[in-house]
């Protein structure tokens, strides 16, 4: 046999992050945790975000208040918030966080002009506006109603809390769709005629927070009410979800293309030398929140749907929730390789339209390491087309010889080689060839 091109092991591996089980979407199944829970030192690689449930009279969940726990700060920007709402609807995935329950975000004020809020779906969402200090004038108080119907134009519910039944925010009551009464904060004698004013001033559906007793919710029950949330119902719950965040070199090399108006094809090269990069764009974009009817499989697709401008502001948001390392350099190299070398194995051997999805199975093969968990989990949260799972799953369907014979190629076990390249029909100079055209390939690349 001759002598065949070897490639090294891909190094050690990432330190397994720690992922909670996923939980039911029944309050009394979610694991409590304290009220004002203290923060504690987190795995940078971990998305933790708290959620609570809303639910109706008969106790089924409506929705999901979600809050950040990723930080040690108790501090909220407009950064903040827009790393949560991002981490929730990619990072953490949205089908277990909160399947296809309606959101609520609490936002600061800063936050709603957010250009953040542009990559989100509107149905999906509802943004939670807090009031402003007691000492705000008239005049202030006026001047965010033009944010606050824009943002009702575009088709996002706002929720607010008892505050907004002042006559200083009388202008604001029309644009409310729901607003929270807090029952730690209003007397029982209170509570009637402040559901009462609700429902005639406004449109708005009535939520009774922070209910503690039973007490509390049989008064709000008898006055009409049909949403609830608070410690009677449910505990706020946690949510771990491991994360595989690009280094920030990579993605500002994205955003220079972007704001270059690279091609759609200088783009997509991009992705492919960066799994990360492209594993992040896929999990968003075919995310819940993202709103679309249909799963986007192919780098160039997602490009093509989201446009240069809202590629721009996806890649200011993950620079914002990403550190300076990201995942072991050694591991993403051999993804590369791996998917290069398939993509050049394929196009010897099957239709041009398979091509890519060679390219993506090769990339994603290393997906459990980079993530730490099993490779069923690591799927669950990204869209792939079956073919691409079935060969990084299951071992079978179209891709799996090809990638039986890339693995081979990094092993050293001749036995392995010969018999992946002879199920293949294909001989040792080719295999070593576009072994070598890959490996060139991914160090230029990386090179670049």
């Amino acid at each position: 046999m001759a002598t065949r091109l070897r490639r090294s092991g891909i190094g050690a591996a990432p330190s397994p992050c720690t992922t909670a089980d996923a939980m039911s979407s029944t309050p009394a199944q979610d694991t409590p945790v304290a009220a004002s829970p203290a923060p504690e030192p987190v795995d940078e690689n971990l998305a933790i975000i708290a959620r609570q449930a809303i639910v109706n009279e008969n106790r089924e969940v409506y929705g999901y208040e979600l809050f950040d726990r990723s930080t040690a700060s108790d501090s909220r920007t407009a950064a903040s918030d827009a790393a949560l709402l991002f981490n929730a609807l990619s990072y953490a995935g949205a089908e277990i966080l909160v399947g296809k329950k309606t959101v609520f975000i609490n936002c600061t004020h800063d936050s709603l002009s957010g250009a953040h809020l542009e990559l989100i779906h509107p149905d999906k969402v509802v943004l939670e506006v807090p009031p402003l200090p007691y000492s705000t004038t008239p005049e202030d108080i006026q001047a965010r109603i033009p944010t606050l119907h824009a943002l009702r134009e575009r088709g996002f519910r706002l929720a607010f809390d008892q505050q907004v039944l002042r006559r200083a925010y009388t202008q604001w009551l029309p644009l409310a769709s729901f607003i929270k009464l807090d029952m730690q904060a209003i007397k029982p004698e209170f509570a009637g005629p402040l559901v009462q004013f609700t429902t005639q001033h406004s449109q708005a559906t009535p939520i009774a927070e922070k209910v503690e007793t039973a007490a509390q919710y049989e008064l709000m029950r008898s006055l009409g009410v049909k949403l609830y949330q608070g410690y009677w119902f449910a505990s706020p719950s946690l949510v771990k979800a491991s994360t595989i965040r690009p280094t920030q070199a990579a993605i500002i090399e994205l955003i220079n293309l972007v704001r270059r108006q690279a091609s759609t094809g200088a783009i997509e090269n991009l992705l492919k030398k960066d799994p990360t990069l492209s594993f992040n764009l896929l999990r968003f974009i075919n995310s819940s929140g993202f709103g679309l009817s249909c799963e986007i499989t192919s780098f160039r697709h997602a490009v093509m749907i989201l446009g240069l401008q809202r590629l721009f502001r996806w890649a200011a948001l993950l620079m914002t929730t990403s550190r300076a390392g990201g995942a072991p350099p050694a591991v993403g190299q051999t993804a590369v390789v791996r998917g290069r070398l398939m993509e050049l194995l394929a196009a010897e051997l099957l239709p041009p339209e398979e091509v890519d999805n060679a390219f993506v199975v090769g990339v994603f093969s290393l997906l459990d390491t980079m993530l730490g968990v099993p490779m069923d989990k690591a799927l669950d949260s990204v869209a792939l087309p079956k073919s691409v799972v079935d060969a990084l799953l299951h071992g079978s369907g179209i891709f799996a010889p090809f990638l039986a014979l890339t693995m081979a190629c990094e092993s050293g076990d001749e036995v392995s080689f010969a018999r992946s390249a002879n199920a293949l029909q294909l001989s040792n100079r080719q295999v070593n060839w576009a072994h070598l055209q890959a490996l060139t390939w991914a160090e230029g690349l990386s090179a670049g």
